[in-house]
């Protein structure tokens, strides 16, 4: 490898979790990076996520396993429940015979926490720059550079250039130019605190309760200190992509027929957040040259498999073996990067969408989900999982 590439940095848009990961995989490979953000300032948004063990394992890949773990809370068991009947659909124990399956535990996390693990390693590291304001407006390329211009119209150079600007991606929107699937559902996420949260819900678990084209998810954050609450809900209005404040009275008027002890959830809060959700079709390729793509830039996808943030991490960790395994070379790095991702992001994508019609099954639907999972041991739920939480950096490549 060269001291010019040695010298000179890899851009990459965006500095969200995928952004931030993919600084820490490259520097792991001896670059600098300059991150450029069009927010004011790094930083992130949302509320709780779910981190699965093939979370952790990229953490650890990236060098801030600790950071990471010492913000999460780890829960007991994961458990679906009816939201008309409070029957109990499946539940599934995540303690030490899940950590012995998959090698590191099942949590939950407030966002901004990961995202400060990954802004802490990258800031220690010494060999990261962020720009903040910085919006990607066009993007050139040559044999051995790429020329990314700016709002401001000022010019940054690299030596190759990671997409990791989210799913309104200006990369993606480049090369690729597809559009984005509008669901027509609408997320309402909100945190609320342990005092103001019902004692009869207070359970340590990723808890969800599955009803006619709706669902709410709870669960601990923070110690236990804070609770996230996330609805769910088909839309009856003509939706546009996009987040903005919600209304206590729209949710509540989507939750009339659900049981007593679910519907606690949707008076909680006093502020939320609205998410009018959408994906993009999976697509063949993610590389174009010396830029890819990575994270929801790379697979934009809706919420029911609980990967997204997952996923993005997976990417970075992928991103930097395939540079290991190629001397450092992009395009090859690139090339072989795509290849091990693309079906599986593809999966979480379309398991996503059937995941969601699972949750929100009605009518006989809804009696053929409840009795699906009846009975079922917990090794064989491990055993359906082995696809998704088995992922780890030794088997990252696999293609």
């Amino acid at each position: 490898m060269s001291d010019v590439n040695m010298n000179e940095p890899v851009l990459v848009a965006g500095g969200g979790i995928g952004g931030l990961a993919a600084a820490l995989a490259l520097v792991r490979r001896g670059f600098r990076v300059k991150v450029l953000e069009q927010a004011p300032e790094i930083g992130e948004i949302g509320a709780g996520i779910q981190l699965g063990p093939n979370a952790f394992h990229a953490f650890d890949a990236l060098g801030v396993g600790e950071k990471a773990r010492g913000r999460a809370v780890y829960t007991d068991y994961m458990v679906m429940h009816d939201a008309l009947d409070e029957y109990q659909v499946g539940k599934i124990p995540t303690g030490e015979a899940f950590r012995a399956r998959f090698g590191n535990p099942y949590a939950v996390i407030h966002r901004v926490d990961v995202h400060l693990s990954l802004l802490e390693g990258a800031q220690e590291t010494g060999r990261v720059e962020f720009l903040t304001s910085t919006r990607v407006e066009h993007i050139e390329q040559s044999p051995d550079r790429v020329m990314v211009v700016d709002q401001q119209g000022r010019t940054h150079s690299g030596i190759a250039l990671i997409g990791a600007d989210g799913v309104k991606s200006v990369v993606r929107q480049k090369y690729v130019g597809d559009p984005a699937r509008v669901t027509g559902h609408v997320v309402y996420r909100a945190v609320v605190d342990k005092k103001d949260f019902p004692a009869d819900l207070q359970w340590n678990a990723a808890s969800i309760w599955v009803g006619p084209n709706c669902h709410l998810v709870h669960y601990p954050l923070r110690g236990g200190e804070q609770y996230n609450v996330v609805v769910t809900f088909h839309s009856r209005e003509q939706e546009e992509w996009g987040v903005r404040e919600g209304s206590k009275e729209e949710v509540q008027s989507y939750f009339q027929g659900i049981c007593p002890k679910a519907r606690q959830l949707i008076d909680l809060p006093r502020s939320w957040k609205r998410w009018a959700t959408a994906d993009r079709e999976p697509i063949a390729r993610w590389t174009y040259g010396r830029a890819t793509l990575l994270g929801d830039a790379a697979h934009p996808t809706t919420q029911y498999m609980a990967q997204g943030a997952c996923m993005a991490l997976e990417d970075a960790v992928t991103l930097g073996e395939s540079l290991r395994v190629n001397g450092n070379e992009f395009e090859p790095a690139f090339d072989l990067y795509q290849r091990s991702r693309i079906a599986r992001t593809a999966r979480i994508v379309l398991s996503s969408r059937e995941m969601g019609r699972l949750y929100h099954a009605k009518g006989v639907e809804r009696l053929v989900r409840n009795d699906l999972w009846r009975g079922r041991s917990p090794e064989r739920f491990y055993d359906a999982m082995e696809w998704l939480y088995g992922w780890n950096v030794g088997n990252c490549l696999a293609q």
